[in-house]
């Protein structure tokens, strides 16, 4: 739905406590604004009560405009709890309003996707998986949850870790963590036919790399591999070198591992 404030605390500060509300602010004369207002109430009308859409004239409200730093129309903000949390300015194609709208928009589901990361950094996977299938089963499209559930699987069933990332591309904010965790499942799906790796000298290095990745066995792993980049850095297409960043991204910078093998990994690319 959308309508024009009478009201803005009333219609926008308030009403954002309970709905995240898109204000449009806009003037007739503009002709931009004539362009993206019908493209914002298409998707108002079809969002299903998740957000709704709130207009605001410049020239009627002026003070409200200067408030909020208006030297631009069409200006669009979204307000959540009381508060701009994300805009953009211009007359943007439906198909880009739509993806700022599921980039910017807040997740209700955001803290149990929280609760569930916690979950796996206590040791408790199986209760994640099952609170993750929860909020999968609600918003099946939560990329965020995908990623942490796919994190789960990676040592049990990494084909099933693959499909969960698949289709978390670029666009994502997600995309670093899915892409590492699509590395991950390449690799350790080599184990199951050595034989397409090519001969070489750090062959069975890398091999015991792969098994300690398998077996979530991380400084190993990161040992074996930066023993395969100072021996032949391009060894399985730079496969040594995909790995350490991919368990880099997994397992985050400030992880006791990432910190302990970062500075070995620099050094033996540039050595």
């Amino acid at each position: 739905m959308s309508f024009e404030i009478e009201d803005f605390e009333r219609d926008v500060l308030a009403r954002s406590q309970t709905v995240p509300v898109l204000v449009d602010f806009w003037a007739a004369w503009c002709a931009p604004c004539r362009m993206l207002g019908p493209v914002l109430e298409k998707l108002a009308a079809s969002a299903d009560g998740q957000w709704v859409l709130a207009k605001v004239d410049t020239d009627r409200h002026q003070d409200i405009a200067a408030r909020y730093g208006i030297r631009g129309i069409p200006n669009v903000k979204l307000f959540a709890g009381g508060k701009v949390i994300e805009e953009f300015t211009g007359a943007l194609p439906e198909a880009a309003v739509s993806q700022w709208l599921k980039r910017a928009l807040p997740n209700p589901l955001a803290k149990e996707v929280a609760r569930a990361e916690t979950l796996v950094k206590e040791g408790r996977p199986l209760e994640a998986q099952a609170l993750l299938g929860g909020i999968l089963k609600k918003d099946p499209t939560n990329e965020h949850a995908r990623v942490v559930l796919a994190g789960t699987y990676l040592e049990s069933l990494p084909h099933k870790a693959q499909e969960l990332v698949a289709g978390i591309e670029e666009h994502s904010p997600f995309f670093p963590a899915a892409d590492a965790i699509r590395t991950f499942s390449a690799l350790t799906t080599k184990l199951e036919n050595p034989g397409s790796l090519p001969d070489g000298q750090v062959k069975s290095v890398y091999m015991e790399a792969l098994h300690a990745l398998g077996r979530a066995e991380y400084d190993e792993a990161l040992q074996k591999f930066i023993e395969v980049i100072r021996g032949d850095r391009y060894y399985d297409e730079d496969g040594a070198r995909k790995a350490c960043v991919a368990i880099f991204r997994v397992l985050g910078e400030e992880h006791e591992t990432s910190r302990k093998f970062r500075r070995e990994f620099s050094s033996a690319l540039y050595a």
